[in-house]
């Protein structure tokens, strides 16, 4: 008895449906989550600045964008403002990084 032939869309469907294996998904790799940080202060931020940030020990540009959720411009032009109103004082000044604290004793 002779094989039966198959249709060719019957051979084309078992080509399809017996290939090696599924194909590769390529993970999207790990994307870091966005921070919605101020551009401008608001008047609650404006008054923690004030009142809360002259009694850290040490107040960095990095530590004002985090813990009030400023951007890094923001965060520099208030360690501006602090310096002028002798609120906070430096300890050291680099080009790129430039650490303060408390005025104590002024």
């Amino acid at each position: 008895m002779p094989p039966i032939q198959k249709s060719k869309e019957a051979k084309a469907l078992a080509a399809a449906n017996s290939s090696k294996g599924k194909k590769k998904k390529w993970s999207k790799g790990k994307v870091k989550e966005k921070v919605n940080n101020l551009v401008l202060f608001d008047q609650a931020t404006y008054d923690k600045l004030i009142s809360e940030v002259p009694k850290y020990k040490m107040i960095t540009p990095s530590i004002l964008a985090d813990r009030l959720r400023l951007n890094g411009s923001l965060a520099r032009a208030a360690i501006r403002e602090l310096i002028t109103k002798g609120l906070i004082k430096p300890v050291a000044e680099h080009a790129r990084q430039k650490i303060y604290t408390r005025a104590v004793g002024q």
